[in-house]
């Protein structure tokens, strides 16, 4: 994998999926989105395509409350659509799996402080991705 910062779309194989993005028609963004997420929430072994998972997963945190936007300089250049909001869940999923998964990206990081670094940016993502608390009013109170 060649890396070189902790973000998102900061490593070869994750531009290379901003490309592929940049390239598909706009209807088919969103299931390359979804098709890559899945598959790392499906996946058994070794997570192939746990940093084109971590890139989507920015994408579709982008969208939502409290989100960051996505560097353009190696994310995609074109607008992504808005998002269904099931894409959360799936995005939350896969990033739980890549932390968890002790043997695939995590185990890369040469410097520990990268390790942190990215670690935290995927922390930020999941707080982003995590649906609202549903509010369930306590009391009807009328006047």
């Amino acid at each position: 994998m060649g890396t070189w910062d902790t973000g998102p779309f900061d490593n070869d194989t994750a531009a290379d999926f901003a490309n592929a993005l940049d390239d598909a028609e706009p209807e088919a963004r969103e299931a390359l989105i979804r098709g890559v997420l899945i598959r790392t929430i499906d996946a058994t072994g070794y997570l192939t395509e746990a940093e084109e998972a971590v890139a989507a997963a920015a994408l579709i945190a982008a969208q939502c409350p409290g989100g960051e936007p996505v560097d353009m300089s190696y994310g995609p250049e074109t607008p992504m659509p808005v998002f269904p909001s099931d894409l959360r869940a799936l995005a939350d999923e896969a990033l739980a799996r890549i932390v968890g998964d002790k043997d695939g990206p995590a185990s890369n990081w040469v410097d520990p402080e990268d390790w942190k670094q990215w670690r935290a940016i995927l922390t930020r993502l999941r707080a982003v991705l995590a649906p609202p608390p549903p509010s369930i009013a306590l009391f009807d109170v009328q006047p």
